[in-house]
């Protein structure tokens, strides 16, 4: 709120000071409309980033190049579902575990 000082009209008569709204509400409408755009965003936003860190591979074991005494046997396991031991193939070019011999 904001304070306005006393003035005179056009038509001589005194207007005593007073408080006033300095906002109009046309303002403080828009407002609202940004802030329920921004919070629609946020939601969204948060929906895609959980979406995305749930692994659909959750129930995939964990298996690493230590795990494996020979390549081919890595390989075998690498073979068998490609999507799920992925991490076995560092540089993606379909050979897991090249330091294995």
């Amino acid at each position: 709120m904001g304070y306005r000082k006393g003035y005179f009209k056009k038509d001589g008569t005194y207007v005593q000071a007073h408080f006033t709204n300095t906002r109009s509400r046309s303002y403080s409408k828009k407002n609202s409309g940004c802030m329920l755009l921004l919070l629609i965003t946020m939601t969204f936003g948060l929906a895609v980033s959980c979406s995305e860190s749930s692994d659909s591979n959750s129930n995939c074991p964990t298996k690493t190049c230590g795990d494996f005494t020979t390549q081919a046997q890595a390989q075998a396991t690498y073979d068998s579902n490609r999507n799920c031991y992925k991490n076995l193939d560092r540089d993606g070019n379909g050979k897991a575990c090249e330091s294995l011999k």
